[in-house]
């Protein structure tokens, strides 16, 4: 498979696009269009099995093609099922429950793969020279990261991530590692955790160095495996309700949503993708106007998405002439978050986390206006880790998965950052 940047200066082997991360002209690796149709049927009954027959025709040709099996088998080893809410007879309303994983958020299955693709690739472990995966992040895809990589041979991770804007678990969880895992609390938004990253990404000197690796939603061996959920969910519903199912997914980078339009591209019975963002409304306003127009970011309760420049916007324009005929958008202020955990919880008894929040609520909009068919919200990440916002809104405790409980268990550290290329240069040079 080849791989061609967004800017048109790089082209490259799927496992070569995969390593550099970031295209040499700044781009976004992109498999080259169209993309390939999604043939026949999966293999097996798992997860693991639609990944492998959906990422089969990325992989053929490429040096990793014989070990796919193998790396879907490892990183796919929880579900992602769903969860019906109540609806009236006519609908069928439900959550995709996408934080079953080891760090209890949506991250883990592109973190895993990723990590999987890169220890068995030409550059992976035994090699002489490690490779450093640096990492931006807005709360969730850093802990993920470190999971995925922690003591892995062969690599070393740096986490970034704006100090104060990520809930006091998630913060836990990003400096409960060590070993390979260094964590940088940054003084700045994430948007300033991404353009550093982007910056050392551009820095030669840095970048051959320290042999540098993304792990952000920018690279494709974490955008690619999230289609696998995405195509199992939508295959199972085709096969059970006899219809196509249609997506409303919390979005700040547009990563996990473009996932879904790539799906939707291979052929998978998948019908209309809707985003749902927080106050952060750079992807909703650019879908009504065709103008983008980047922001600050506004820090929000669901604040993985507190995002003023999503990447994926890049890869969103290069892929349709016109974005607003192939994806819908609305926004959702931190009021009506609250409002719709509460309403969620007292309806249904299921907590929801903000994120998740702003997708049940545009669902539920989405169906005022008239919406027909089967609806699947995107559950993103386990309530448990917004204990302090979702907690005072139900009326009782969130009972914590044993995955997240026993990182939180853990002592946590996380070194201070100035929002400076010199100053990550300068704590990098420190052991």
């Amino acid at each position: 498979m080849r791989c061609v940047s967004t800017r048109g200066g790089d082209e490259r082997s799927l496992t070569e696009a995969i390593a550099a991360g970031l295209a040499r002209d700044g781009g976004l690796f992109m498999p080259a269009m169209p993309l390939p149709r999604a043939a026949g049927r999966p293999a097996g009954a798992a997860l693991a099995a639609t990944a492998q027959w959906l990422l089969g025709p990325y992989f053929e040709g490429e040096v990793l093609e014989s070990k796919l099996g193998a790396l879907c088998e490892a990183a796919f080893t929880f579900d992602a099922p769903v969860r019906w809410l109540p609806s009236p007879a006519d609908r069928l309303d439900g959550l995709l429950e996408l934080f079953h994983g080891p760090t209890a958020a949506f991250k883990d299955f592109g973190a895993r793969f990723l990590a999987e693709t890169l220890s068995r690739s030409p550059w992976g472990e035994g090699q002489r020279e490690g490779r450093t995966v640096l990492v931006a992040t807005s709360g969730d895809t850093g802990a993920a990261v470190a999971a995925a990589f922690h003591r892995r041979p062969g690599f070393r991770v740096i986490i970034l991530y704006p100090d104060g804007r990520v809930s006091t678990r998630q913060a836990h969880q990003l400096g409960a590692f060590g070993d390979n895992v260094r964590t940088f609390r940054v003084s700045g938004t994430f948007d300033d955790c991404q353009r550093l990253a982007k910056e050392a990404f551009a820095d030669d000197v840095l970048r051959n160095t320290l042999h540098l690796t993304s792990a952000n939603s920018i690279s494709l061996g974490r955008l690619l495996p999230q289609m696998a959920y995405y195509a199992h969910a939508s295959l199972r519903l085709a096969d059970e309700k006899k219809s196509s199912v249609s997506f409303v997914i919390p979005t700040g980078n547009l990563g996990n949503a473009f996932a879904c339009l790539m799906a939707r591209a291979m052929g998978l019975p998948i019908d209309r993708v809707v985003l749902a963002t927080n106050a952060n409304r750079v992807l909703p306003d650019f879908l009504r106007s065709g103008q983008y127009t980047p922001a600050a970011s506004i820090a929000t309760l669901a604040n993985a998405m507190d995002v003023g420049a999503p990447s994926n916007l890049e890869r969103l324009r290069a892929m349709f002439a016109n974005a607003a005929s192939a994806v819908d958008a609305d926004w959702v202020d931190d009021e009506t978050i609250r409002a719709t955990i509460r309403r969620t919880w007292s309806e249904a008894g299921v907590a929801l986390c903000p994120h998740t929040a702003c997708g049940v609520e545009v669902l539920r909009r989405v169906r005022a206006q008239g919406g027909k068919g089967t609806w699947l919200a995107a559950a993103t990440a386990h309530p448990a880790k917004f204990d302090s916002i979702v907690e005072p809104l139900i009326g009782q405790k969130v009972e914590v998965p044993p995955a997240l409980a026993e990182l939180l268990r853990r002592p946590s550290r996380a070194e201070p950052l100035e929002p400076t290329l010199d100053a990550l240069r300068s704590a990098l040079a420190r052991p």
